[in-house]
């Protein structure tokens, strides 16, 4: 069952390749005390992630920031060298938009959000959403009705909502 509003989000581990190698943090550490924004995805490279998720929160990120965002933080079931890439080739990086695998589907597993697609290859992938998250807790829970949709889960609808 999906998370919803009000819900704690659960223990798990993300990790990014940092300057010095693997970086691991809790997504408690992530969360407490702070107001941030996270956003999951299928999948890196892939086309509406590509196309339109990652991008609605590049255009969005300084009005969102100014709502007293600390931070937004894309989600995805990758490896960190993927992300990583993807990240500068997608221009996230020089936004400010932080890129967390993870690697094993905990997290995603863990809020209701995984799928599968085994003919392209996808098992424990995270379906399309956007939370705002206060304190560890649930403020605000969008999640699209299909994988190929990015209507609901935007940057732009995000800050809309936040209004």
């Amino acid at each position: 069952m999906p998370v919803i509003v009000g819900n704690r989000l659960p223990a798990s581990t993300l990790v990014r390749m940092g300057d010095a190698g693997p970086e691991q943090i809790t997504v408690e550490e992530l969360t407490t005390n702070r107001k941030v924004i996270i956003f999951g995805l299928p999948g890196a490279f892939t086309s509406t992630c590509s196309t339109a998720h990652v991008p609605s929160f590049i255009r969005t990120h300084d009005k969102l920031i100014s709502k007293g965002v600390d931070e937004i933080i894309c989600i995805s079931v990758n490896d960190v060298h993927v992300l990583k890439e993807w990240s500068k080739v997608t221009g996230a990086d020089l936004a400010g938009i932080s890129m967390w695998a993870d690697p094993s589907s905990e997290f995603t597993t863990a809020i209701g959000m995984n799928f599968d697609v085994p003919l392209v290859g996808f098992y424990g992938r995270s379906s399309r959403y956007a939370m705002l998250v206060v304190d560890g807790v649930v403020q605000i829970f969008n999640e699209e009705t299909s994988t190929r949709a990015c209507d609901r889960t935007t940057g732009e609808t995000m800050l809309e909502t936040m209004t």
